[in-house]
């Protein structure tokens, strides 16, 4: 085999199914959920604590670190980040 390419990349084929912005959301979601996971570990912040830096319940925690849990908004990101001290940072690209 010759060639340096057979068939087309993931995305390529993310994209021609459709499925290509839903699986970025899925990918960022998760990151950010490693992100805040491994601050809280590092400054050894128990969920419980956590919630109470971002005025919410543990649920609501529990839901932020969830990786297979899509829906996260900004707010709730923005708190999670000031209750680590630091900033959240969206960009389109």
């Amino acid at each position: 085999m010759n060639e340096q390419h057979l068939g087309s990349s993931l995305d390529d084929f993310l994209l021609e199914e459709g499925r290509l912005v839903e699986a970025e959301a899925v990918a960022a979601k998760r990151v950010l959920a490693f992100q805040i996971s491994k601050l809280m570990a590092e400054q050894q912040l128990s969920k419980a604590e956590m919630a109470r830096r971002m005025s919410t319940s543990r649920a609501a925690v529990d839901r932020l670190l969830d990786s297979d849990t899509e829906s996260a908004t900004v707010a709730t990101l923005e708190k999670a980040a000031a209750a680590l001290g630091r900033r959240l940072y969206i960009a389109l690209v």
